[in-house]
């Protein structure tokens, strides 16, 4: 199994969470981020649809897949 790690950390001024190298939008707390995050861990957990998708990796390069509504990740939050 995939597992995806949300790390919480301090960024821009504020806070924000991250996942490998890609920042989400900054926060004024930590308490916000940190929310956030786990909002952002548990629907990434959550069953749904098969559908196709599409998303920009770290390059700047943009992907189309389909993603299979049963095959979700671990998603846990890091926060330090």
């Amino acid at each position: 199994m995939t597992r995806i790690v949300y790390e919480v950390v301090e960024h821009d001024g504020g806070w924000t969470y991250k996942v490998g190298d890609v920042f989400t939008e900054t926060y004024a707390t930590h308490a916000e981020a940190t929310r956030a995050a786990e909002a952002a861990a548990i629907e990434h957990g959550l069953s749904g649809d098969t559908v196709p998708i599409e998303f920009e990796d770290a390059a700047g390069r943009w992907h189309d897949e389909t993603a299979d509504g049963d095959d979700r990740p671990e998603a846990v939050v890091k926060d330090n």
